[in-house]
Order: C-alpha cells, then structure tokens, then sequence
C-alpha cells in the first residue's frame, strides 16, 4: 500500500520567491522517491508565486486554524507521515495530529531555527553582542525547543545549528537529524557551460523583502558599502532581485549610482550566472542562505559576513570572502571583482562545497533510513523521548482547550 505524507504548511509553497519554499520542495521530491502519496494543507491563501501543486500530483487542502474540522481532516486521511514545515505549524497543530492521528510519524523542518535569528536582530537593533545565553532567555526558543521535543524527528538545516541543539541544549541525537539542502552535484560540462569571467559584469544582490535580515543587508549596501565599491569601479551596477520589496527599499533605485532595484526575477539563476560577484551582506539571521547556495550553482562568487556564512561550507574554503565590516566588505567586492585568479578558485571552492555538503542522493538514503527507523519503533522511540511526552501532555491540554475556546467563541459570532 502506498504510504501517505501531510504537509501541513504556514504559506504555500514558493520555490521562486524563498529559500523556505525550495526546501519544502526538495523534500516533496524527496518523499515522491519513495512512492508517497502527497497531501499538502495550509491555512495561508494563495499567492501568484505559489507551486502549481497539481501539476506534481499533490493533494492541496485548505485548513482552518482552531477548528474541530481539521480532526475530521487528519483521522480520515490517516497518515504515515506528518510534517511541519516550522514550529509554529508544530505549535498550532501538533497536538491535534497527536490525538487524531497517534501512529503518523511527526516530523518538524525546522527551515532555520528561528529563535537564533529573531534573537540575532533583537541583539542587533540593541547593538548588544551575540551570546547563546541571549538565545536561551528568549520566549521564542521555549517555544521552539518545545516543538522539537514533542516531534519524533526534527530536521536541521544548518551545522551550526546542530551543534547549539546537541552541545547547548544537550538534545539526544536520535530526536534530531541534519540535513542541509538536497541538491544535485556540479559536473564538470555544466562548469564549463557557465559564463567565464571576461562574459560577465556588474554585482548582484537576491533577498526576499518580507525577510527582515534581507532588508537590512539592502539598506546596509546602500547606505554604506555600494558607496565604496562604486568609488573603486565607476562603471559597474549592482542589481538587486527580489519578491515582496517593500516601499522604501523600491524607492532606493538610483541609475546614476548603478542601485538598481528590479523586483522579483522568474529565473534567480540566469539572472545569477550573468553576475560577476554576488553580494550578501547579513548582519543578522540563520540556517543557509539560498541566494549564496544559488550563486555557487551558478559559478558566482559571493562577498558575505560570518552569520552569511554560517554552517554552510564547514571546512572548505569560503567561495569568496567573508567580511563584516563596510570597508572590508567594499574592498573585498572590489577585489574579487578585478582579479580574475581569485575569482576562479572561489568559483571552484563553490564547486567543491555542494559536491561535498550538499549531494542529495547521499541525504535522501539517510532520511529515507532515519524516517524507516524511528517509523518501525515508534512506540520505543516515543517512550524514550520522556521529555517530549511530558511536553505533549501539558501543551496538548493548553493549546486543545484554548483551541476549543476559541473555536466555541467563534461560533457565538456567526
């Protein structure tokens, strides 16, 4: 019998426009390689960058947040295998999926943790250093850390975060799960297919502008760094994509100062692989970045900060240069920009780092493995996890009955 996988998604899937909706399509491929039937449910409306879910033969349900229907929903489907596509879906649906659905294996992506990144801006617009112990007084990682306990397997997607969650917080290893991005390997004809050095021109900058981190690298390049680098190379421009830019990020677009903003791109990579030098100044955040994964599949080397970094090359060389002040930064956009032998070897450090970090064939046998595991002992692996099932009992009963509050106060209404 076919085996069956709820999604259960805070926004339709965006492969085009987030990191976040790649990711959850490269775990649709994933499972669709081990003959799952799909279903994916949201609350969200539709955008018109949304996947086209039919078109890969993928159930779509619309769901209701605290509403008894959904118990209906998720007992008659009765799935093998539910995932939460970030805590807050775990945190909003979880013990629902619990009671009506007991024997579903729960998996929590967890995309980024994102309690590291709204800890990081917090720091940041405080102008207060970084310090784990700043991530573990924040309410948001209670509240995380709370998700991952009560799943059976959470999927982490960046090293760094791995270590904080084994090494900081002491979680047991067989509750969590690293798993990176799924990509395919660059051979060597697709290298050789890439514009060279000579072919290409001008930086580039991706982000998505509902991305708080994002906005801030935009503002940062503008008022800051693009000065500089324009001042050593009068003639390049750098062009900004991304969906969702608000306003005051639009109104930044300046011809004369080569600040071009030109809003959402179909096609990142053919835009990306025009580029010269990719440019990603984050000063706060977490998990992997797609606009730095995009330019290494592109053969584009990136000027980026150490958070930019993060967890994502390990002990390879960076495909660039990290830096994380303005000057540095500038001079060394500069640099990569001008010297074609520096540029060609952080080209093929980038080679090197998703051959290494990120093959997928190697991460889809080792999920497949894990998820087949914890699936054919659930009820061991579940006994053993006393945390989580004392997290599962408690939160269960605050978030049912507030839910049936809720949903019991709606009704008075209609």
């Amino acid at each position: 019998m076919q085996k069956k996988l709820l999604i259960i998604a805070q926004v339709w899937p965006e492969p085009t426009t987030t990191a976040a909706g790649s990711r959850i399509l490269q775990l649709i491929q994933c499972f669709q390689k081990q003959n799952y039937h799909i279903t994916i449910a949201s609350t969200a409306a539709e955008s018109k960058h949304s996947l086209a879910l039919s078109e890969l033969q993928i159930k779509k349900v619309a769901i209701q947040l605290n509403h008894s229907s959904f118990d209906d929903f998720v007992s008659g489907l009765n799935p093998d295998v539910v995932l939460f596509d970030r805590f807050i879906t775990e945190e909003q649906f979880g013990w629902r999926v619990a009671e009506f659905a007991s024997k579903a294996l729960r998996i929590l992506d967890t995309e980024d943790l994102h309690s590291l990144r709204l800890t990081r801006e917090k720091c940041f617009k405080n102008n207060i250093s970084f310090a784990t112990d700043e991530w573990l007084k924040n309410e948001t990682t209670k509240r995380e850390l709370a998700g991952i306990y009560k799943s059976d397997i959470t999927l982490v997607i960046s090293s760094y975060e791995m270590y904080l969650l084994k090494n900081i917080i002491s979680i047991d290893s067989s509750l969590i799960m690293h798993l990176p991005f799924l990509l395919d390997t660059i051979s060597t004809d697709e290298s050789k297919s890439w514009k060279s050095f000579v072919n290409r021109q001008d930086f580039i900058c991706i982000g998505n502008g509902m991305h708080a981190p994002n906005v801030d690298a935009l503002v940062w390049l503008k008022k800051e760094i693009w000065p500089l680098i324009k001042k050593s190379l009068p003639k390049a421009n750098l062009n900004i994509y991304g969906a969702y830019l608000p306003n005051h990020i639009e109104q930044m677009h300046n011809t004369k100062e080569g600040f071009l903003i030109h809003g959402w791109a179909p096609d990142a990579h053919h835009v990306m692989q025009k580029a010269r030098v990719n440019l990603a100044p984050l000063r706060f955040g977490a998990g992997l970045k797609g606009k730095l994964i995009t330019a290494m599949q592109n053969g584009t080397p990136s000027v980026t900060t150490k958070i930019g970094a993060e967890g994502m090359h390990d002990e390879i060389n960076w495909c660039g240069v990290i830096a994380d002040n303005a000057q540095e930064f500038a001079d060394a956009a500069v640099h990569l920009y001008q010297e074609e032998s520096t540029w060609r070897q952080a080209q093929q450090n980038g080679i090197k780092i998703i051959n290494t970090h990120y093959n997928k064939d190697d991460w889809q046998n080792q999920l497949n493995q894990k998820t087949e595991s914890v699936s054919s002992n659930l009820d061991k692996h579940r006994l053993q996890n006393f945390t989580g099932s004392l997290l599962q009992h408690q939160s269960m009963q605050a978030s049912k009955y507030m839910s049936k509050w809720i949903e019991e106060k709606n009704s008075k209404y209609k």
